[in-house]
């Protein structure tokens, strides 16, 4: 039997933690920063555990992470 494929576009994007979690940025930092508050950029930074509905097809996409 072959081997499975990672899908690349998403290895990029998670990264796992020690106890096998998913971890994602979030989203809406990239442009428009001007009329975003100073608060809302600071916690747009933090990485976030992704949801368990999204984490068992992200699993599936990624099965050597």
């Amino acid at each position: 039997m072959p081997k499975m494929k990672t899908s690349r576009a998403a290895a990029k994007r998670f990264k796992t933690t020690g106890t096998g979690k998913l971890v994602r940025n979030k989203a809406y930092k990239s442009h428009i920063l001007t009329k975003k508050s100073t608060k809302r950029k600071r916690n747009l930074r933090k990485d976030i555990v992704t949801d368990a509905t999204n984490a068992k097809v992200m699993k599936k996409i990624l099965p050597y992470l």
